[in-house]
């Protein structure tokens, strides 16, 4: 009587391009724990390239170290550090970074309790090469549609960072006052000076910083947060 032997059941590996549920995308990013990021964007799937340290990951350390600061002077707002975000059932991006208010505070997103982000942060920030990136694109319209409320790019190859808020359901890019400083009117407080970031001057750009984080603003939002 010939028996037959069952064989487990091989998971398929993530590649760029393929098109799968959110939840068969986890299932084979789980599978696969030697992959840093991986990304679902609208449907398609993003595995991401080694990362260059001038192109992308000095930068994103100095974005870092902004929102870090920030975040020790404002208890009830989290930073995270390329998190998992679960959008929808079509998203699951893995941002740059992120900055919460707590959901107790009367934050937007949650923290699911296998730990992940899930709904809409309400700033959301990604390191993009140039402006054909998908970050400008589909990520944009994700976020978008998610209710992401400030989306900031830094455009490392063209030495531009773009900074969106969202207004009536539209993403509408915010502009330097005269001083070349961008504000948050999610985050009070929350500045940056454009032209010292693309410089590298890290300690204008949080000398500015501090400057936001003195603000009577700024100490009514940890007043709020308090409560």
């Amino acid at each position: 009587m010939a028996t037959s032997t069952s064989q487990p059941m091989l998971i398929p590996i993530l590649e760029n391009g393929d098109r799968l549920t959110r939840v068969e995308f986890e299932r084979r990013y789980q599978a696969m724990p030697d992959t840093k990021k991986a990304e679902l964007i609208e449907g398609v799937v993003y595995v991401a390239s080694p990362v260059r340290i001038t192109k992308h990951a000095n930068p994103h350390g100095k974005i870092i170290t902004w929102l870090g600061v920030y975040e020790a002077a404002t208890p009830g707002v989290m930073l995270g550090d390329n998190p998992t975000v679960q959008l929808d059932f079509d998203n699951e991006p893995q941002p740059d970074a992120i900055l919460r208010i707590d959901q107790q505070k009367g934050g937007q997103s949650r923290i699911s309790d296998d730990d992940y982000v899930e709904g809409a942060p309400e700033l959301i920030v990604e390191i993009a090469a140039s402006s054909a990136s998908y970050d400008l694109h589909d990520k944009l319209r994700a976020y978008r549609r998610n209710g992401v409320r400030e989306y900031l790019v830094w455009l490392v190859q063209e030495q531009q960072f773009r900074w969106y808020e969202l207004d009536a359901g539209e993403y509408v890019q915010q502009q330097p006052d005269q001083l070349g400083v961008l504000s948050s009117n999610v985050f009070p407080g929350l500045q940056l000076a454009v032209g010292a970031l693309l410089a590298g001057e890290m300690q204008r750009v949080l000398a500015v910083l501090q400057e936001g984080i003195d603000s009577k603003a700024h100490k009514d939002f940890v007043a709020r947060l308090a409560q």
